[in-house]
């Protein structure tokens, strides 16, 4: 095992969870909410897992995840503001539970937790099928196009994946008004795919190509 990646890893994870806590639990001003707790369950543990996973059998696609830098200007601006809308939409939830703003019925925070696992099983499939599957917007050495599987049918399922991530997670956490928030992704989700698939089809050999023959980008029949 390596140790330096070992130590990254652990740092990284341990950070992003006291930061998505206090998050949440801060503005709830307890720590006694139910579906924060549902919240960071299904957010961490599968995300535990899957670092060991990945921290065996693929190393170096872990490293690459966690050292990624965006080099886009563009995309700089489509982190910026991701990171601006969770940080408003974990805050409004936590608010939310703390004033007794209406919430969504209990049954809707666990259809929610089911939703965010098949998405995040979802992921998971997307990085196996992707060997150069990257945070950033970039073509890499050797790359080449990817068009079986979940790519035979959408031409970023990465995104489709993270798309019901995202919008499920207001709705385990039981809050409309945040989920009004994170529809905010959709905008920010499609800038940032028109941006990669121009950085895509200066720079891959036959991705024009593919973008001819598979027409959705992100669900069948919609867009």
């Amino acid at each position: 095992m390596d140790g330096k990646l070992f130590i990254s890893a652990i740092t990284k994870f341990v950070l992003g969870a006291v930061i998505v806590g206090l998050l949440v639990f801060v503005p709830a001003g307890t720590i006694g909410w139910w579906r924060g707790w549902l919240f960071m369950a299904i957010l961490f543990v599968p995300m535990f897992g899957a670092g060991l996973v990945m921290m065996a059998k693929a190393p170096d696609l872990l490293r690459k995840r966690l050292d990624a830098r965006e080099d886009e200007d563009e995309q700089k601006s489509v982190l910026a503001l991701s990171a601006v809308m969770f940080v408003a939409a974990f805050v409004v939830a936590g608010l939310g539970h703390r004033f007794g703003w209406p919430e969504l019925p209990a049954w809707a925070s666990w259809v929610g937790a089911v939703v965010f696992l098949a998405a995040y099983a979802l992921y998971a499939e997307v990085m196996r099928e992707n060997a150069y599957l990257s945070r950033t917007i970039e073509v890499q050495e050797d790359q080449h196009v990817v068009d079986t599987g979940l790519y035979g049918i959408v031409r970023h399922p990465m995104y489709s994946a993270t798309l019901l991530l995202f919008l499920s997670m207001p709705i385990v956490l039981g809050s409309a008004f945040s989920f009004v928030i994170m529809l905010f992704y959709l905008p920010i989700i499609a800038k940032r795919i028109r941006n990669e698939e121009h950085v895509l089809a200066e720079g891959l050999p036959d991705y024009r190509e593919y973008m001819a023959r598979i027409k959705w980008r992100l669900v069948p029949h919609v867009w």
